[in-house]
């Protein structure tokens, strides 16, 4: 059977893919998209002992869920976007990784993830995303925290950390990339459903343009074997973003959703390193 062809708006009338490295993702708002993409998870417990939720509006009527894991207000703090499927609180038994290192982790949904609001979309995710940083960012400030910020997204993460990396160069120390993907395009061409729709190519130059304007130091880290966002993809980001200080660690043996548990000494070292040089 041959893929179907998902329509979309001429690019013409789209005001452009790519802007001052903007990029319209509303191209990939469509409902065949949309149902294979993302997959929400109202799921929710109250926070362990010393983790704190809050809630994010982003617009009208509609707030972001996130869940705070402080360790020290001296440390580094890491804001990240996990991967799909997967709710804020899937992170209290990983949060304390993190703050053993001595790192805190502020850890964000999406629209209709956890306890937040909506329903997701490419469009709303990225534009939610630069919300959740500033009030990150203040949040933090204000509270008298004074580590340096990291941004990290895990697989579908990584459409919102590439995002801030491009657009927050002076605010942030460092990028990590962990099982994500170089363009959504390309990540498309991976579900053979879709691997016929239209403007992929434009879509795909637009997305590695970004990678290239991209000059904070960047940790990339991927298995070897995964099966859902193939390693190739992580070669791709490690090859074109624009950052000098970068780095590709690659998991032995390791797949999209046990990347952690088989490569836990090395990925948690890397992450030690790049968050906290000597």
């Amino acid at each position: 059977m041959n893929a179907p062809t998902v329509d979309v708006p001429p690019l013409s009338a789209k005001i452009g893919l790519l802007m001052n490295h903007k990029i319209d993702y509303s191209l990939l708002d469509q409902p065949q998209i949309l149902q294979f993409v993302f997959y929400p998870r109202e799921d929710y417990s109250p926070p362990p002992r010393n983790a704190v939720d809050h809630s994010v509006p982003v617009q009208k009527d509609t707030s972001i869920g996130c869940r705070f894991y402080p360790t020290s207000k001296s440390a580094p703090s890491i804001l990240y976007f996990h991967g799909n499927g997967e709710v804020v609180s899937d992170y209290d038994d990983v949060a304390p990784f993190y703050n053993r290192l001595d790192i805190n982790l502020f850890v964000a949904d999406y629209r209709g993830y956890g306890r937040s609001d909506g329903t997701p979309s490419f469009s709303n995710t990225v534009a939610d995303s630069h919300v959740v940083f500033k009030y990150f960012r203040d949040t933090l400030k204000k509270a008298g925290y004074t580590g340096s910020l990291f941004v990290m997204g895990r697989s579908l993460g990584s459409l919102s950390a590439t995002e801030l990396a491009a657009s927050y160069p002076a605010d942030l120390k460092g990028l990590i990339i962990e099982s994500g993907f170089a363009s959504a395009g390309k990540f498309l061409r991976y579900l053979d459903t879709f691997s016929s729709f239209t403007r992929l190519d434009e879509f795909e130059k637009a997305n590695l343009d970004k990678l290239r304007s991209i000059t904070i130091p960047i940790l990339i880290i991927h298995g070897e074997w995964d099966e859902i966002i193939p390693f190739e993809q992580a070669e791709i980001f490690y090859q074109n973003v624009g950052s000098k200080d970068k780095k590709l660690l690659r998991i032995p043996h390791a797949g999209h959703n046990d990347i952690m548990p088989v490569g836990m000494e090395q990925y948690f070292q890397a992450i030690k390193e790049f968050v906290s040089p000597l």
